[in-house]
C-alpha cells in the first residue's frame, strides 16, 4: 500500500489492511522492508542506511517525541522494527510537505493518544494539504515563467542564427 492509496474496509482475510486501519499506519512500498516481520530488528546504523537519515537525526526524533519508544537490546542498543521504518517513511513525507517539526511532533502525540484524536489529526493534515496545494500552484506558475523564458531564448537564438547565416 502506498501513501496515495486510500484505506478501505478490509475484506475477508485481509489482515494487513485491517492492521493498518487499526494502527493508523501509513505504509510506503517505495522501499520495501529489508527483512520480514518477526526478523526486523535493525540497528540505528542499518536504519540510517535504509532511510538516508543520520543516526543523530534518529536519536533527535526519539528525544523530541517524533518517534515512538524504540526497543533496546540487552546491551542498550536501539532496535528498530519494520513498523518504525514505516513511521519514518511517513515522517519523511510530512517533512517534504514543509510541515513544521512542532506540528509533526503534535501529530505523533495525537497518534499515540488514540482514536479519540482522529478529528484533530485530520484537521492538522487538512491544513498541511492546503499548504502543499498552494505550493504546487506557486510551482506551476514558476514553471510557466521558466517555460516562457526558455522558449524566448530558443527563438532569440534561432533569429540570431538566421541573421548570421542568411539562406
Amino acid at each position: 500500500m502506498t501513501l496515495t492509496q486510500r484505506l478501505t474496509s478490509p475484506g475477508p482475510g485481509d489482515e494487513r489492511v485491517d492492521d493498518a486501519v487499526r494502527d493508523d499506519t501509513c505504509v510506503s512500498v517505495e522501499r520495501p522492508h529489508p527483512r520480514p516481520d518477526g526478523q526486523d530488528r535493525y540497528t540505528i546504523s542499518e536504519v540510517a542506511a535504509h532511510t538516508g537519515l543520520t543516526a543523530h537525526t534518529l536519536r533527535w526524533y526519539e528525544r523530541i517525541g517524533l518517534m515512538p519508544h524504540i526497543d533496546r537490546s540487552h546491551t542498550g542498543q536501539r532496535r528498530y522494527t519494520n513498523r518504525d521504518l514505516d513511521w519514518l517513511a511517513f515522517v519523511g513525507k510530512l517533512r517534504l510537505t514543509g510541515m513544521a517539526v512542532a506540528d509533526m511532533v503534535r501529530y505523533a502525540e495525537l497518534v499515540r493518544a488514540g482514536e479519540h484524536t482522529f478529528d484533530e489529526r485530520r484537521a492538522l493534515l487538512c491544513a498541511t494539504r492546503e499548504s502543499v496545494q498552494a505550493r504546487i500552484a506557486e510551482l506551476r506558475d514558476t514553471l510557466a515563467v521558466l517555460n516562457f523564458k526558455i522558449d524566448f531564448y530558443a527563438e532569440a537564438t534561432a533569429v540570431s542564427e538566421r541573421a548570421l547565416h542568411p539562406a
